[in-house]
């Protein structure tokens, strides 16, 4: 089986526009939650979220197509171009035709659909915008990396719900194993904060509440947490066969050697019973990368400040390790990116591949008073130095879809 590596990384987050500046600010444990300011959200019993700030697309697209994109396609468009750039890859150094694109995205971008619609019952069909349906539609993410890359390779967009950015990664892992690319260029992107969107979640109680204090909201394993916060962004990794990245000289990050992935088969919404699923996804991605329990040193932990969520987590990674689960290192960067969606996998990827290579834990944000029955080490209030050999990210999404991706430190 070929092996896979990490050759490069992009980010757009709520606490950064690239991967340095968003990791520098994970490991501060420096929330990007506050007031949401895309729209007047006075009436609304959610008024915070996790925004992207001070945004722009730069070169990454042109300026005309960039000014009637969507934020979705242009946070996916700036942060592949930042993993692309980081990779080193050049018109030169790869075939077109054996690399690809992989990006997941949850829900794309509903404020396009909120403004037709409304044009479409004010003003009639006709002034329904042409790019209405491109412009919403998940695989655009794909397709757009793909076309401003000239990547010809696998072309495929994962939609499943908060596990759309993690299958994502781990799909793009196996394209490469079967032979099927040498380059996948991977992740999840979303930008969903419109008012249907909150007002969808919010109804669902699935947000927290805490409007004036956000900083203090998204408190993932809190005995006090009571939802999660919105987030949006996008996280890309370019993925590549380790001999072809040998033989262009690539830097490496680390090794990704593990992909889960199982169904609840249980509840709409809610995790299965002992974090069940969890359990089978976890166990996939440490069987398929041959890692012994026991070097298993840091988990990004889905941890999205619900109280199912955190407490049948806890208890899956209880079930996987026994008595090793105490000895894991286990953070949800969730406490300072809020919950990115479609976006979390890829986001959260790239923060377990920083772990990995500057041998750093980022904290839990927001975790102040322990949950009882979440009593791992959920790495609280500062990130920590350690030992980092194997790590791996969850995901869990509604309708019962779980992830799980796995990597290993690169030892030169």
């Amino acid at each position: 089986m070929r092996r896979v590596v990490v050759t490069g990384m992009g980010m757009v987050s709520p606490v950064g526009l690239n991967v340095a500046e968003s990791w520098k600010n994970a490991l501060a444990g420096k929330t990007g939650v506050g007031k949401l300011s895309r729209f007047d959200a006075t009436n609304f019993t959610v008024q915070i979220g996790a925004e992207v700030k001070n945004f722009s697309v730069g070169d990454a697209m042109d300026a005309k197509e960039a000014n009637r994109a969507p934020l979705f396609l242009q946070y996916a468009a700036k942060s592949a171009q930042e993993a692309i750039r980081d990779a080193g890859l050049t018109s030169e150094n790869f075939n077109p035709d054996r690399a690809g694109a992989c990006v997941g995205v949850g829900i794309g971008s509903l404020d396009i659909l909120e403004e037709n619609h409304k044009a479409l019952l004010e003003k009639g069909p006709r002034r329904v915008s042409p790019f209405l349906i491109p412009h919403m539609i998940a695989n655009m993410a794909a397709g757009l990396v793909s076309r401003l890359n000239n990547l010809k390779g696998p072309n495929m967009c994962t939609t499943t719900a908060c596990a759309s950015g993690t299958h994502a990664v781990g799909e793009a892992m196996l394209y490469i194993q079967h032979n099927m690319a040498d380059i996948m260029v991977c992740g999840g992107v979303e930008s969903a904060m419109s008012p249907t969107s909150i007002a969808g979640f919010a109804v669902m109680k699935a947000l927290s509440t805490n409007n004036d204090h956000p900083e203090e909201a998204s408190r993932p394993f809190d005995l006090n947490r009571d939802g999660f916060v919105m987030g949006e962004g996008a996280g890309i990794l370019v993925l590549e066969d380790l001999e072809h990245a040998k033989k262009r000289g690539a830097k490496i990050y680390a090794e990704i050697v593990g992909y889960g992935m199982s169904g609840d088969a249980y509840h709409i919404t809610s995790p299965a019973p002992e974090g069940e699923g969890a359990q089978r996804c976890m166990r996939m991605a440490l069987s398929m990368g041959h890692i012994p329990l026991t070097e298993m040193d840091y988990i990004n932990a889905h941890g999205t400040s619900t109280k199912l969520n955190d407490f049948y987590e806890t208890r899956a990674i209880k079930g996987v390790f026994g008595d090793n689960a105490k000895a894991i290192s286990i953070s949800s960067t969730k406490g300072v990116t809020g919950h990115c969606l479609g976006a979390a996998g890829g986001i959260e990827a790239v923060f377990t591949v920083m772990a990995l290579k500057d041998q750093m834990v980022p904290p839990t944000a927001g975790l102040k008073t322990p949950d009882p029955e979440c009593d791992l080490d959920y790495t609280p209030h500062e990130a920590r130095r350690r030992l980092v050999r194997y790590a791996m990210s969850n995901s869990f999404g509604f309708g019962g879809t779980n992830a799980t991706v796995a990597f290993k430190r690169w030892d030169k």
